[in-house]
């Protein structure tokens, strides 16, 4: 892709992203929608194949019926309260289709349907950024909204996330799928929190993001996309076999890593509450991520390949190209669990 438009076609995305997260007006909010998704369309199509086409078309799809929803929800509150604003979404028809609009957008369950097959049509840094930073924009209305939002409604769309996105990753060794699998179980774990304390919400997405941008450039440097191949890296890249270790255990919630801190958060949060039986179901389908995670870096790091001799498939060409960006977001992803007590006095 030329560089020029390559660069205009980032501007186009974060600025709608921006005008979503600092517009007060519905319909400003349904522009900037529709320019982040226009903009990445070229992202996902960036390698010119069929199935990179068939997952835009599937994005495409999705996202403009999820924007019609959300116009439409905008429109009834209109008739209903005229006002425009987004703090002033008092119709509950038109709050139930809001959070129906904008989970279906984040790919929540049960409008999970694209978001594994997206992910796998497109490259790694199409995908990267398509579980990364297209969160932002329906999660910041979400947060904006969090007041107004059916709370029961979001903790059946919760847990039903968390639910599939751990069974259906179980029987996957296409990382691609595994990783959308994944970001759909850590949204269940966000939206579950959302109304109870958004702040915690904010906390997991801050968490979830550099370990899923760590986890991309760890795939991307060892040129990945099955746990076969990834499996060969101990031959040629053994400090990022064990880095990779580490990172899949912080994305399973595995303490003392990282990635345990949101979840101890949040199970505390939700008992607060008196929810104790949804953060016990919570917690326990939390153990089929786990397990796929653990799987992952058993073929990865805790076993020796076959030789060469018995070896039917070529070897993988490594990337030599490593990001200097890799040591800090491993830190990140793996290392922030011994400040909690700060970030707790913090919040």
């Amino acid at each position: 892709m030329n560089p020029m438009t390559f660069s205009l076609i980032l501007m186009t995305m974060i600025s709608g992203t921006m005008m979503v997260m600092i517009s007060s007006h519905w319909f400003m909010v349904w522009v900037g929608f529709e320019m982040n998704m226009l903009a990445m369309i070229p992202l996902l199509t960036k390698q010119h194949n069929p199935r990179s086409t068939e997952a835009a078309t599937k994005y495409f799809l999705t996202q403009a019926t999820a924007s019609m929803v959300l116009m439409l929800s905008a429109i009834i509150n209109l008739l209903y309260t005229g006002h425009w604003s987004i703090m002033k979404l008092m119709n509950p028809m038109a709050s139930t289709m809001m959070t129906i609009a904008l989970t279906m957008k984040l790919g929540l369950a049960p409008f999970h349907f694209w978001v594994p097959e997206v992910t796998q049509g497109i490259p790694l840094l199409s995908g990267m950024i398509l579980l990364t930073w297209q969160k932002l924009a329906p999660l910041s209305i979400l947060y904006m909204i969090s007041p107004l939002v059916n709370t029961t409604l979001l903790m059946f769309m919760s847990l039903l996330s968390i639910a599939i996105g751990g069974w259906g990753g179980l029987n996957q060794t296409q990382l691609r799928k595994i990783m959308a699998y994944s970001s759909i179980t850590h949204l269940g774990w966000m939206v579950s929190i959302l109304t109870y304390n958004p702040t915690m919400m904010l906390l997991n997405l801050y968490i979830y993001i550099p370990m899923t941008v760590t986890t991309f450039m760890l795939l991307m440097v060892s040129s990945a996309t099955t746990t076969t191949s990834l499996s060969r890296t101990w031959n040629k890249l053994p400090i990022i076999t064990m880095i990779i270790l580490i990172t899949m255990l912080s994305l399973g919630g595995l303490p003392p890593l990282t990635g345990f801190l949101p979840k101890w958060l949040i199970i505390q949060e939700m008992t607060k509450n008196s929810n104790t039986l949804v953060s016990t179901l919570m917690a326990l389908m939390a153990l089929l991520n786990l397990y796929f995670y653990t799987r992952i870096t058993y073929t990865t790091s805790l076993t020796m390949f076959p030789t060469t001799n018995n070896l039917k498939i070529n070897w993988q060409v490594m990337n030599s190209k490593q990001s200097p960006y890799l040591p800090i977001m491993t830190t990140i992803s793996t290392l922030i669990l011994p400040l909690s007590p700060m970030i707790l006095v913090l919040d």
